[in-house]
């Protein structure tokens, strides 16, 4: 269905699966905890996070239909109970969440400026709510605007492997 690249697939569970498990090195959910998977491709962030986290509600969201209809496939065939998916726009999404997660979707101000309206006010975490991307290259562009209430993690303090060089963990507090 090419969610992820042929020439990838033998680097799955560094390149996607603890490259999405980087946002559980950050934050342990608490459960009752709601995240939104912004782009959510094949599933990623959004269900490694929901099988480290079963006490916790994802909503997988993307607008190219056949990637979300794999990610529900997905969450389906292995019994995640905690996971529900949309085919629809971010823009379009209503409800409220803790957290939006995201990976390499688009442009920080961008998403911040999309997802805003879907971060609730009610807090449950030891981290407060907001925006978790997973991103790679140079952030400083992309951050310059959240300075005041943005924490960048390069990823290569936390794992050894080559693939996370330049790949880190953006966090904007709304």
């Amino acid at each position: 269905v090419n969610v992820i690249s042929r020439k990838d697939i033998l680097n799955f569970e560094v390149n996607h699966l603890l490259h999405s498990l980087a946002v559980a090195r950050l934050i342990t959910f608490v459960p009752g905890t709601s995240v939104i998977d912004v782009g959510t491709g094949g599933g990623l962030p959004g269900i490694p996070l929901a099988i480290m986290f079963p006490d916790v509600e994802f909503h997988l969201v993307d607008s190219i239909g056949k990637k979300v209809r794999v990610a529900a496939e997905i969450a389906q065939s292995i019994g995640l109970t905690n996971v529900r998916t949309s085919h629809s726009r971010a823009e379009e999404i209503k409800d409220k969440y803790h957290f939006v997660v995201s990976r390499a979707v688009m442009q920080l101000p961008d998403l911040v400026k999309i997802c805003r309206k879907n971060i609730s006010k009610e807090q449950n975490n030891v981290l407060p709510n907001g925006i978790i991307c997973l991103k790679g290259g140079d952030m400083n562009a992309e951050t310059r605007m959240f300075k005041n209430c943005c924490e960048i993690i390069d990823l290569n303090n936390w794992f050894s492997e080559e693939y996370f060089k330049d790949k880190k963990v953006v966090y904007v507090q709304i």
